[in-house]
């Protein structure tokens, strides 16, 4: 069994310490989720285990011929190079084989009549048997299907950036690494994809280490939570679930020693002052454990409700109108004719397929981007706060409470009252000592974490909110969807964060391409499971349309001998189809790593719901002259 022992690590950054002599194992089977306020280092982490960054003390153990797959936050490829070149990269001899056949075929399909391109073919598909690479052909064809990926021909500077992200999932997927380092995978992944990967993962041969912010995924992959908190690791057994409550523990028994801790700080405080003469060096060992004690007081970190009820100004009862609103871009349409009233207390969570016009109609209310046609109103008294997937320009030599100061001096809450800027920049998980850190010491995601305290520093009456899941911390996503619950005004939020969308939202715009947006009411969760249960409507609508027929004169009465044997059976039939359904479904994901035996569940399951689907038919026609 393969396994990773990582000793007294240490890492600094800056001024900054990181790591300080953490220790843990990574066994085989592991799915280890790693999660910390954003700047804790959690992506320099993976780095370190990947090989991607010196080790400044400590040292990692591992087997010589183990293999690392590391997927980084930001993937870069040649912009040249297609999607096959990019994502079978590597010595090995069996992903070599399948690249240069995926190439061969190809030129093929572009120029079969070349006698060179069908010699190479042939040379390629003679390699694939020698390598015996066909299972590994099909492996890879099923993980770029699922990220949404099947052209392999396609050039990376022909891809969004999302589309590059799914390459690079995709590339260290297909080498089927010992250990698997992912830095937020289920970024730019629709909801089809992130279960797929859910099941994927569960499944994998290997041990598996990721960071996400996605808490539902963690808490369906997950069996070990590791968390980074002031340079210390604490490691817990189990989900996410199980980790919130095993850390609501520690830090209870934390609380209970800190209160020791102080009681017996005032009282050797007391022995300190009271000057006692002729100290000598027994008692030295007294005057260290002051110091000590000193230097301990008020390490637990607070991990309550935060406050954040902040002034805003009045919004009046009309935020946003479209008219008529119509939008497209290079031909596809994004908006046709949408009609759509926006009120002061709205949550509407915009989700829906990538590239089908969220961030588009963000802008669109923003007056970013004007519409083609059609009619934008906005409120008088409209203030927005819009927090877009990229900051604003910020200048880099500027200290951190200087960047915020620049909105605001104080900051005036609901109640009336006045705090400090200082204050905020607390209860915004920055601690008091790093207030005056540069803007280019932070880290990408306490960029992120300070725009967004800015924005609401501005006293916004509407959030417009583009993907704030893909670069906030769980600590931080917690206390915007707290400030969410508390804010007075609308919020309107792109996301395809399930939990965020679940605990914020009360309406879905789904966005599924071709400017079809559909709406719900509702939770997400409750509108991927409607998604995921058509039989159930279908025999829904079947009774409507049973109760209607029985209105309607008929010419025939009743059923026949052979029919009303037929009707006594045919339910149960219909119960037995979906339940078979229904099974085939679970082992789909039990064998969501391999394709073959995939294709073969697929082309069952679509016999059976065509089955179902002629039974369901027969079952209305007998209803109409059924007793």
């Amino acid at each position: 069994m393969k396994e990773w022992r990582i000793e007294n690590l240490t890492k600094t950054y800056g001024e900054k310490v990181l790591f300080d002599h953490i220790s843990f194992m990574i066994h085989e089977k592991d799915r280890i989720g790693l999660i910390g306020v954003n700047g804790t280092g959690k992506s320099n982490l993976l780095k370190l285990l990947a090989n991607h960054d010196l080790i400044e003390s400590g040292e990692i153990f591992g087997s010589e011929d183990d293999q690392i797959g590391y997927l980084s936050q930001t993937t870069e490829f040649p912009e040249d190079l297609t999607i096959a070149e990019s994502i079978f990269s590597g010595e090995n001899a069996m992903l070599q084989a399948v690249k240069n056949y995926e190439l061969a075929l190809v030129r093929l399909a572009e120029n079969g009549e070349d006698p060179q391109v069908q010699a190479n073919y042939a040379k390629a598909e003679e390699r694939m048997n020698k390598e015996n690479a066909w299972d590994a052909d099909v492996h890879a064809k099923m993980i770029l299907q699922q990220l949404d990926l099947p052209d392999m021909g396609r050039r990376i500077k022909e891809l969004s950036g999302g589309q590059k992200k799914r390459v690079g999932l995709a590339q260290v997927l297909i080498q089927e690494p010992d250990l698997l380092l992912l830095d937020e995978p289920t970024n730019h992944l629709d909801y089809a994809a992130i279960k797929w990967l859910e099941g994927y993962l569960k499944q994998y041969r290997g041990a598996v280490m990721l960071v996400t912010h996605d808490r539902y995924f963690l808490d369906q992959v997950t069996n070990r939570i590791f968390e980074l908190s002031f340079g210390k690791l604490h490691e817990y057994v189990g989900n996410y679930e199980q980790y919130l409550v095993a850390r609501a523990e520690r830090e209870e028994i934390e609380k209970q020693q800190e209160y020791k801790r102080k009681q017996l700080y005032k009282q050797e405080l007391a022995w300190m002052r009271a000057g006692v003469q002729a100290r000598g060096t027994k008692q030295q060992a007294r005057q260290d454990r002051f110091h000590e004690l000193k230097d301990n007081l008020n390490q637990v970190q607070e991990n309550g409700k935060i406050d954040l009820s902040l002034h805003h100004q009045r919004l009046g009862k009309k935020v946003f109108v479209l008219e008529d609103a119509c939008y497209q871009i290079d031909g596809q349409k994004m908006l046709d004719h949408l009609n759509l009233i926006i009120q002061p207390r709205d949550r509407i969570g915009i989700t829906g397929k990538n590239g089908a016009g969220k961030s588009t109609f963000l802008n669109i209310l923003a007056q970013k981007i004007p519409l083609d046609s059609g009619v934008l109103e906005i409120g008088e008294t409209v203030k927005i706060a819009y927090y877009t997937q990229y900051n604003e320009p910020m200048d880099e030599n500027m200290r951190m409470i200087q960047y915020l100061q620049e909105t605001a001096e104080e900051v005036k809450q609901a109640d009336g009252s006045v705090i400090s800027v200082t204050e905020m920049l607390e209860r915004f998980l920055f601690p008091r000592h790093t207030h005056g850190t540069l803007v280019r010491k932070l880290s990408g995601g306490e960029k992120r974490r300070l725009f967004l305290l800015k924005l609401l520093l501005s006293a916004p009456n509407v959030l417009l909110l583009d993907e704030p899941t893909n670069d906030l911390d769980i600590e931080t996503l917690t206390i915007l969807e707290d400030y969410i619950r508390d804010f007075n005004g609308a919020v309107i939020a792109v996301s395809h964060d399930r939990y965020f969308l679940d605990k914020t939202m009360e309406k879905l715009l789904v966005f599924q391409g071709n400017a079809q947006i559909d709406t719900y009411y509702g939770a997400m969760s409750d509108y991927l499971d409607h998604q995921e249960q058509p039989r159930k409507e279908k025999k829904t609508v079947s009774k409507e349309k049973q109760a209607k027929s029985r209105q309607e004169p008929k010419e025939k009465t009743k059923l026949s001998y052979m029919e009303q044997k037929e009707w006594t059976t045919i339910e149960e039939e219909l119960e037995t189809l979906e339940e078979k359904i229904r099974l085939v479904d679970e082992e789909m994901i039990t064998h969501g790593a391999d394709f073959a035996k995939l294709q073969e569940l697929q082309q069952e399951k679509e016999s059976l719901e065509q089955e179902l689907e002629e039974k369901y038919e027969r079952w209305e026609y007998l209803s109409q002259y059924a007793d």
